[in-house]
């Protein structure tokens, strides 16, 4: 069975920034073989760590923990997307100069139908201000490789990969 299957690199930044050494991964879909894979959400996510942890969210009334970020808006570029959904919900203000591509991967979206997957680009950046919960968000949380089971599919893969590099701890 295979585990792992190259997606296409992230949108909206200079080629330059763009770098072939960074994963695109995504899960299978434990879908039926005989259900059509219908569509996928496309959202742009914030990898930041600190001390060997990563900054994750819960919004209200939500069972997991995600990576913050979001779903991308009609025309927005990456850069776009991640800026806007990180000043709404943390209140911090990223740099769209300093992004840097980390990875795209893509799984089951948690509490969707079987076939819905979600394909998240991530990216690393500095940010100027104080984190706090904002608009939908109601906890800000440190995780590291322990907290898996408490987050979203796509979550886990991006907890795997940067527990593979060495970047989250135990």
């Amino acid at each position: 069975m295979e585990c792992c299957k190259l997606l296409p690199g992230p949108q909206g930044l200079a080629a330059a920034s763009q770098t072939s050494a960074r994963p695109r991964y995504f899960a299978p879909a434990s879908a039926s073989p005989t259900l059509p894979i219908m569509t996928s959400i496309d959202k742009i996510a914030w990898l930041h760590l600190h001390d060997g942890r990563l900054l994750s969210t819960r919004s209200y009334g939500k069972d997991r923990y995600y990576i913050p970020g979001g779903k991308r808006e009609a025309g927005e570029t990456d850069a776009q997307t991640l800026l806007r959904e990180i000043r709404e919900e943390l209140s911090v203000t990223l740099d769209a100069a300093t992004l840097r591509y980390a990875g795209t991967f893509e799984a089951q979206a948690h509490g969707h139908p079987t076939g819905l997957l979600v394909r998240m680009t991530c990216y690393y950046a500095p940010y100027r201000g104080t984190l706090q919960p904002a608009a939908e968000i109601e906890q800000l949380v440190w995780l590291t490789y322990r907290h898996r089971p408490e987050v979203s599919p796509v979550d886990q893969l991006i907890f795997d990969w940067l527990r593979a590099q060495g970047l989250l701890t135990e």
